[in-house]
C-alpha cells in the first residue's frame, strides 16, 4: 500500500488538529478488511472518541459473594453500576481528560493503559459480544464517507471546538 502513494490519489480527512491521509487504490475502491485493519490512526481516534463520549450509558455487574475493597464492605447480591463517561474522565488514569488526544491509544502508549479504565464495550468474559463488529463497521462508515467527501472547516467554526455539554 506504502509504495503506491505516488500514484494514488490520496484522502484526506481532520481528526481535530490531525491531518491524516487514508491511502486506498482509488477513491471509489471497495475497502477490504486489510486496508481498514492497516488504519491505525483512524483506529487511535475511535478509540479516543469513544473514551470522551461512550457508547453505553453504565455497565451493571451483581456481586456474587461478600467482598472488601478498601475498607468497604460490598454484600452479595448488591448491583453494581460502573459509568463509563465518569471513569473516563478520571485525570489519575487520564492526564488531561477534556483533550482530545488520539496518542494515548498509540502502539507505544495502548500497553501502559489499565484495561479497567477504558469500557467503551465493558471488559471481562462479558464485554459486548457486538464489539469488533462495531469497531469494524465504524471504520467501514468514515472511510467510505472520507471517499466521497472532503470536510472543510467554515471560517464560524471556532478553533480549537468547544463542545460544552460534556463539560457544565
Amino acid at each position: 500500500m506504502d509504495n503506491n502513494k505516488k500514484y494514488l490519489p490520496p484522502l484526506q480527512a481532520i481528526f481535530g488538529s490531525k491531518l491524516i491521509i487514508l491511502i486506498f487504490p482509488s477513491p471509489k475502491a471497495p475497502l477490504t478488511y486489510d486496508a481498514i485493519m492497516q488504519l491505525e490512526y483512524l483506529d487511535m481516534v475511535l478509540n479516543e472518541s469513544q473514551r470522551i463520549y461512550p457508547l453505553g450509558g453504565r455497565i451493571e455487574r451483581v456481586c456474587k459473594m461478600d467482598v472488601e475493597i478498601n475498607g468497604i464492605t460490598i454484600p452479595k447480591g448488591t448491583v453494581m453500576m460502573i459509568p463509563p463517561l465518569i471513569l473516563h474522565q478520571v485525570p489519575e488514569y487520564w492526564p488531561e481528560p477534556e483533550e482530545f488526544r488520539p496518542e494515548r491509544f498509540s502502539k507505544e502508549n495502548k500497553e501502559n493503559i489499565d484495561p479497567y479504565t477504558y469500557l467503551p464495550f465493558g471488559a471481562g468474559p462479558r464485554n459486548c459480544i457486538g464489539m469488533r463488529f462495531a469497531l469494524v463497521t465504524m471504520k467501514v462508515a468514515i472511510a467510505v464517507i472520507m471517499q466521497c467527501f472532503s470536510f472543510r472547516v467554515c471560517k464560524e467554526t471556532p478553533i480549537p471546538l468547544v463542545m460544552s455539554w460534556l463539560r457544565k
